[in-house]
């Protein structure tokens, strides 16, 4: 099994010294954040694309996604999502990133109404993806949390470049056991975000194993193709504790969990 941590635990860190970190600790890719205040993002340009990609290929680190938030299931004109779709996707492909990250975003619309909105996005988006050798994920997060409110939107897409991240904070949060949020995104899952927090009214990230989240559970149904990526938001929650000197005991913790099951 992989590792990856996400640059949202790191914020504002030079890509040097990201994958140094990713290098040291013995984590085999990234996720990158991709937002203007961040060093990568859609607005760079063809030269700083490059110098990026040869930052990862000194390291011998992986970029595994281009997480953006685009909402495809937004209220609204579909140019401008499919505007940030192109853009992700555009960046993705130039880094030789395999996936660009997505939230749903459906606000209070009608259910049905959202995923079909956001089916008919994806499914568009998708054969742009595919041209390109980039797949999106939708991630399991705000309108749609869960493993099964996901799956109702990729099932009507049907295609291989539309898929999903499993954070599992998130189905956790809605009551969906880790079995049953797994079973529903199987068909369609890239890979999984872990976490750990206090409760379900304290989110503040906690080193991996401090908190309460079933992670040996979500873990165990897993195969060892599945990539970890370790989603600590520091940039939300500036007071918790600095993400480096926790990456190495994180990663010793999932391989713990994974080789015991406890």
């Amino acid at each position: 099994m992989k590792f990856a941590f996400s640059t949202l635990g790191v914020p504002g860190m030079p890509v040097a010294d990201v994958v140094a970190l990713a290098a040291d600790t013995g984590y085999q890719g990234i996720e990158l954040r991709a937002d203007p205040e961040e060093p990568v993002h859609p607005g760079i340009g063809a030269r700083d694309r490059a110098a990026v990609v040869a930052e990862f290929e000194r390291a011998g680190v992986e970029i595994l996604t281009v997480c953006g938030y685009t909402g495809v299931a937004a209220p609204g004109d579909d140019a401008p999502v499919y505007k940030e779709l192109d853009e992700l996707l555009r960046l993705a492909k130039d880094l030789g990133a395999p996936n660009i990250r997505v939230f749903p975003g459906g606000g209070d619309q009608d259910l049905a109404e959202a995923e079909a909105t956001a089916a008919r996005r994806l499914g568009a988006a998708a054969e742009t993806a595919a041209g390109l050798g980039v797949r999106i994920l939708l991630e399991t997060h705000d309108s749609h949390r869960t493993g099964a409110a996901v799956s109702r939107i990729l099932g009507p897409v049907g295609h291989k470049h539309a898929g999903a991240i499993w954070d599992v904070v998130h189905p956790w949060l809605d009551g969906e056991e880790p079995a049953a949020a797994h079973a529903a995104l199987a068909p369609f899952l890239g890979y999984v975000q872990v976490k750990d927090v206090a409760s379900r009214d304290d989110l503040a990230p906690l080193p991996l194993g401090a908190g309460v989240l079933p992670l040996a559970e979500c873990l165990a149904t897993l195969t060892e193709e599945t990539w970890l990526c370790w989603e600590y938001e520091k940039r939300w929650h500036p007071e918790a504790a600095d993400l480096p000197g926790l990456l190495a005991p994180g990663r010793q913790h999932l391989e713990l969990l994974l080789a015991t099951g406890t």
